[in-house]
């Protein structure tokens, strides 16, 4: 689906919050279609490469839009405050580490599949940047960790609540979901295999093929059960990820300057130069996470050991923007 002129020019004419309402509703649009787990890897694969014609207006013609993401798009951790000040009698979140709305398909077909009732389907905005303990943080957690085995503690934004954070087996996981009325899991999935298959050889379509088979596991959709009976339900994710394996290469100057203020990442932290680039290839961000640059768009550079194929922390759609799954049985 290109961008045809109806949505170029609600882009462009409307404010920044209207212009990002288009373009968040159009990436779900395009990520939450059916998928089939037996041609998942090149639909994955189009998909990524749709998306990227809205990362490529974002990066050469719309890229102060960047600038003011933070403030026109609501984050994921503010909008599960509020909606855990809903009056529901019992509640539950499942943050997915990692996330994207590339797995968004999964979660609707195992949902409908497996008797639950969808209520609401959208995304949010990550920290930026997208980093897991930033999220935490911007829960009032210390970090991510502190959430094992029941150690949220009373000073972060979802209380009260039962907290756990694991990387084990769906199965094990359903083991630990007690009576407590509100639940907060964290899982590490697939935060875990993102940097796992971030090597050369590997990226994307690994990825895709072990998110077919967890998200249409019966355990997967056990846990999500035991976790959702008596409890409304939402699943979501605190980052999600560049498929940075499909990016270009950057060149020349471009090249030598992501190289020596990023190295292997998207973002550094700090105040500093963003090159005399334009369209620019890094933004300087400020937010409730300090200063940071982060690079804006679809880039790859070389690096020592060479440039993962999946990674977080930047400026491009699917990274930045975290699946909001809320479903009761």
């Amino acid at each position: 689906m290109a961008l045809d002129a109806a949505m170029l020019t609600g882009l462009v004419e409307g404010s920044d919050e209207e212009a990002w309402r288009v373009i968040i509703n159009h990436a779900i649009d395009i990520a939450a279609k059916p998928l089939l787990p037996e041609k998942s890897t090149g639909e994955v694969i189009r998909r990524e490469r749709e998306i990227g014609l809205l990362d490529h207006f974002l990066s050469s013609s719309a890229w102060d839009l960047w600038q003011n993401f933070g403030s026109a798009v609501e984050r994921t951790s503010d909008r599960l405050v509020r909606w855990w000040s809903e009056p529901y009698s019992a509640k539950a979140i499942l943050i997915l580490d990692g996330l994207s709305l590339r797995e968004l398909p999964w979660l609707l077909q195992g949902a409908e599949q497996h008797g639950f009732t969808l209520h609401n389907v959208s995304a949010f905005a990550s920290e930026l940047p997208g980093e897991t303990n930033e999220f935490a943080r911007s829960l009032g957690f210390g970090s991510r960790s502190q959430l094992q085995n029941n150690g949220g503690g009373g000073a972060h934004r979802l209380q009260q609540t039962a907290t756990e954070t694991v990387d084990m087996p769906w199965k094990d996981c359903e083991a630990l979901i007690t009576a407590a009325q509100n639940w907060v899991f964290w899982h590490h999935w697939p935060d875990s295999k993102i940097h796992d298959g971030a090597v050369a050889g590997q990226g994307l379509d690994t990825l895709t093929r072990d998110a077919a088979d967890q998200l249409t596991s019966a355990d997967f959709w056990s846990f999500v059960e035991h976790l959702a009976t008596g409890r409304r339900l939402v699943i979501t994710s605190d980052h999600g990820y560049a498929a940075t394996g499909y990016f270009p290469d950057a060149e020349g100057e471009v090249s030598q300057y992501l190289k020596s203020t990023f190295s292997s990442g998207r973002s550094a932290k700090g105040q500093g130069e963003t090159g005399p680039f334009v369209p620019p290839v890094a933004m300087q961000i400020a937010g409730p996470h300090g200063d940071h640059r982060l690079a804006v768009g679809r880039w790859k550079w070389k690096s020592p050991g060479g440039y993962p194929t999946l990674t977080h922390g930047g400026l491009s759609l699917l990274e930045v923007l975290s699946p909001f799954v809320e479903i009761t049985k």
